[in-house]
């Protein structure tokens, strides 16, 4: 049962339509035997860029789908409706561009950007550490500058980045100064540049396709051109990312949310219990129904957020709400499937069990749901 949607024109329905197509065709037949086994999907990725779907957010002249956000978010959550941890993916990548596609001079965009935006390569985006996550601003990875005009020396480490040791580029964040936030830079580093190494990825939970592993800066030479904004702007940039980030996230959790309302629906149809299907019962049809509404109301807010964006407004606000909504919503109906299954929703024979253990993360990275709620707390007492 793909979702309703109410599509700005005839180009945006078409390229759901494309979306959907490859999911099916594409996606879902490998979904289940690469997750298991771990497997990323570059390959898939690939595919998604050659089809003009890895980069749609960004203006045609960069190199770009050309399409508004109301558009991008909701191909993103078709694909996370077949496969999320390529939706993850794809929301990463997008991001990963955001600092050079709005902080960018026209040089680096033609430069960088037109690499980036191509389709073929993949990027990272490298912010955290293992011990700056919420506290971005306590990060301890440095950029030394070899004199007025000489290179960047990179040194630190950074955790929990999505596609680390696949990604042809590593949209980083070091120190330049001890002015806490206001020290941070912004760089682009080549994915193949000495110095750069990568841990064994994590051992996780779920997304078990999203490669997640910590990046190593051991004497990492970047050039001046590579540096993004002013020195000192990293901050802004990053939070400026964050805010695109987390409406990607939000498509993803609704789409992941959906898939699960399918499956539970599918099976109140076809479960007989009592000589009843159960979905017969008003205590489970209701359960339906609650689940429903989570996805609607999912969907409703980060569309506002994605309207509201591509209006030209401040976002910051409406993307923590679309953000924390979105993701408690996937927690609550991916939990809520499973128990529509019963004993079979907590078996890998049907595919709730992964939504579910899915599902969770989407509540921590791109800044932790209690994060969110400080960003519309403050937002609101600021008047």
């Amino acid at each position: 049962m793909p979702a309703e949607r109410l599509m700005p024109n005839d180009e945006s329905q078409d390229l759901i339509d494309l979306t959907r197509e490859i999911c099916r065709d594409k996606l879902a037949p490998q979904v289940d035997a690469m997750e298991a086994a771990h497997e990323f999907p570059r390959e898939v990725f690939r595919l998604l860029g050659r089809s003009g779907l890895l980069t749609l957010a960004y203006p045609e002249e960069l190199g770009g789908g050309g399409q508004p956000y109301e558009v991008y978010l909701q191909v993103v959550e078709e694909i996370a409706y077949a496969w999320m941890s390529v939706a993850v993916g794809v929301s990463v990548h997008s991001l990963t561009c955001f600092p050079v596609a709005t902080y960018g001079t026209e040089e680096q965009q033609r430069d960088l950007l037109t690499g980036m935006l191509s389709g073929e390569q993949l990027g990272a985006y490298c912010l955290s550490e293992p011990q700056a996550g919420s506290d971005v601003a306590s990060m301890t990875t440095r950029a030394t500058r070899q004199g007025d005009s000489g290179p960047y020396t990179l040194r630190g480490t950074k955790a929990w980045i999505s596609h680390a040791g696949h990604a042809d580029f590593y949209t980083t964040f070091a120190r330049t100064s001890d002015e806490g936030s206001r020290g941070i830079s912004c760089f682009v580093v080549p994915g193949d540049a000495p110095g750069l190494g990568f841990a064994e990825p994590e051992r996780k939970m779920g997304l078990d396709c999203d490669t997640v592993r910590q990046v190593y800066y051991e004497g990492v030479e970047v050039d001046e051109g590579r540096r993004i904004g002013a020195e000192g702007q990293g901050m802004p940039i990053a939070l400026a990312a964050l805010d695109a980030g987390r409406l990607g996230i939000a498509a993803c959790a609704t789409g992941l949310a959906q898939a699960a309302l399918d499956v539970a629906v599918r099976y109140a149809r076809e479960r007989v219990q009592f000589g009843r299907t159960i979905g017969e019962f008003q205590g489970l049809a209701f359960l339906l129904a609650d689940m429903e509404a989570h996805v609607q109301q999912a969907r409703a807010t980060y569309l506002l957020a994605a309207r509201m964006k591509d209006a030209g407004r401040e976002v910051g606000k409406q993307a923590s709400v679309a953000k924390l909504t979105a993701t408690d919503a996937a927690m609550q109906v991916t939990t809520d499937a499973v128990q529509v299954l019963g004993g079979a929703g907590y078996t890998m024979d049907f595919p709730v069990e992964r939504y579910l253990r899915e599902a969770k993360v989407t509540q921590i990275f791109e800044g932790t749901n209690q994060i969110q709620r400080l960003v519309i707390s403050r937002a609101l007492l600021r008047g």
